[in-house]
């Protein structure tokens, strides 16, 4: 993942309300951080274009595709 892309998700995974959630869950944040990297790759290696309003996002966040 991108450093800006980790940043938000540090950000997300450290809001208390999200951590209550994942732990009544029984979600890790490891975990959580191994599967989006897994789905990551694979993107990658599908050739896949994200939808319209990831990459809008994306370029408002000045984060590269």
């Amino acid at each position: 993942m991108t450093e800006a892309t980790m940043t938000a998700l540090d950000d997300l995974l450290g809001d208390p309300m999200v951590q209550m959630v994942m732990a009544r869950d029984g979600v890790r944040p490891g975990d959580l951080r191994d599967m989006l990297e897994r789905d990551r790759r694979r993107a990658i290696e599908k050739r896949l274009i994200p939808p319209a309003h990831v990459i809008a996002a994306s370029k408002t966040c000045s984060l590269c595709l």
